[in-house]
């Protein structure tokens, strides 16, 4: 909503989608409706699109009553109830709404001819799509303490699913800093392994199985194309490319560059996301789902690639771009695919490998235990060949590594929350301490490792904790409840 001295203005935006599975209910358009609630409202639009990252000339022309761009092979058009003048790349219009009068708008993209506004079907899409998502909150499975906050971030995680294969994207941004003037700030519009592992573990939690389940189907075909090779994240479609560019025409937000297109992280060897995966296959197997050939297929193929390749070093959870280590996090995650893919065998009945995996298991934890500890920080630390800490360490108490309440979890979440968090704000390393290839740039906290904090304390007994904590994290969620 937005107030003026003569009147006040609502904006409604939203992306059309249904229940149909056809994904013919999801097109690529983003739909805007002004409408003056109160008063009389002047209001300027402005459309000022560009192309393939502004790389390409972005030529504006008028068709129907609407303004189309086109640039490098893309087309993007704009229709609207009141007409727009184009004035060389740029497309304007000024319009005056009393009370109760709206005015909608579309921006939709690849469309090879535009429609007039009226056949976007505005005010009825809009109805299909707040049914939509009212029906997904509804069939939420839990009644637990801050239900509303559940169910925001239960939906926000639907909204990072690409329906038409089933792949869930990190995030739908690129380029943004974590710091102004920093340059990490990387393309997130994949999907990861252990990102979505991560998703579709809450997913089958909450009783939602298709979504889950529609994952692991884009996941096992997509292992099938790599010749059983998996790659830590793939683009969302067959069409999409992971290969990092740099775009240096552009400055970045606020002048933090570079401007980064694709992701170098899809050539890290990363041990950790294997673990992530079986994990994920657990929780469909404890939840009552049904473990497919292929889906056991995959969990057999990732244990052996842990056995085969965990004293291996590698580039962590954090994919540092400097020098590969035996970081603990790996190793954790290592144990925790092995662990659980004997678990997953031994339900299925499919005892073949079972013996050979947990005595790879015993020997990661006894290699952990051994080379991962450190005395005089009375803590886990990051990789064996230092004594800094990291805070992915926080994971310990939530995988079943050692019990919750063994003297070295205590102590080394306590040395967590000494050396890198404040209150619940948790950082991920000490960047100086690291060589993660951005030469010690500061960043700030990390989000979910706030909760594997909060997690840790409920695991280890001290709930009170926990609950200020969560309390307090939840103040740093902005008006719609969305976290950094």
């Amino acid at each position: 909503r937005f107030r003026t001295s003569t009147g006040e203005l609502t904006l409604t935006d939203f992306m059309p989608l249904s229940g149909d599975e056809s994904f013919s209910d999801c097109p690529h358009e983003i739909h805007r409706i002004v409408r003056c609630s109160g008063g009389t409202v002047t209001v300027i639009c402005i459309f000022q699109p560009r192309m393939d990252y502004g790389r390409t000339e972005t030529t504006l022309t008028a068709v129907n009553g609407s303004v189309k761009a086109r640039g490098g092979h893309q087309n993007l058009t704009l229709c609207s109830q009141v007409p727009l003048e184009i004035d060389g790349d740029e497309a304007s219009a000024e319009f005056t709404l009393h009370q109760g009068e709206e005015v909608a708008f579309v921006a939709a993209y690849g469309h090879g001819r535009p429609w007039r506004i009226e056949t976007y079907r505005t005010a009825e899409k809009l109805q299909q799509t707040k049914v939509y998502w009212e029906v997904m909150a509804s069939g939420l499975n839990y009644d637990g303490m801050w239900k509303e906050e559940v169910i925001r971030s239960f939906l926000v995680l639907h909204l990072m699913v690409y329906r038409p294969t089933g792949a869930v994207i990190a995030a739908p941004t690129t380029s943004l800093p974590e710091t102004i003037g920093g340059s990490r700030n990387w393309d997130y519009r994949f999907a990861w392994l252990r990102d979505s592992s991560f998703a579709m573990d809450i997913l089958y939690r909450m009783g939602h199985m298709e979504e889950a389940d529609r994952y692991l189907r884009w996941l096992t075909y997509q292992c099938k194309v790599t010749n059983g090779k998996p790659k830590i994240l793939y683009g969302i479609s067959p069409a999409s490319s992971v290969k990092e560019v740099e775009l240096d025409h552009l400055e970045g937000y606020e002048g933090s560059g570079p401007v980064r297109i694709g992701n170098g992280a899809s050539r890290h060897f990363q041990l950790d996301v294997f673990g992530g995966v079986i994990r994920g296959v657990d929780s469909l197997q404890k939840n009552g789902g049904v473990v497919t050939d292929e889906a056991w297929s995959l969990v057999e193929n990732f244990a052996e690639v842990v056995c085969n390749k965990w004293r291996l070093k590698d580039r962590g959870v954090w994919e540092v771009r400097g020098p590969q280590q035996h970081f603990v996090y790996s190793k954790l995650m290592s144990w925790v695919a092995l662990d659980r893919a004997a678990r997953i065998a031994e339900a299925l009945g499919r005892n073949g490998a079972v013996d050979r995996w947990r005595q790879t298991a015993a020997a990661i934890k006894e290699e952990v235990i051994r080379c991962g500890w450190n005395d005089r920080k009375q803590a886990f630390v990051q990789h064996y060949a230092t004594d800094s800490l990291d805070a992915s360490n926080l994971v310990l108490p939530l995988i079943g590594f050692l019990r919750p309440n063994d003297p070295r979890i205590l102590s080394t979440i306590e040395a967590i929350r000494r050396e890198l968090a404040d209150g619940p704000l948790v950082q991920r390393y000490i960047p100086d301490q690291t060589e993660d290839g951005l030469g010690g740039q500061n960043e700030g906290a990390f989000t979910i490792l706030s909760f594997w904090l909060i997690g840790g304390l409920v695991r280890t007994g001290r709930v009170e904790t926990a609950t200020e904590y969560f309390e307090q994290m939840l103040s740093c969620s902005n008006h719609l409840g969305l976290f950094a």
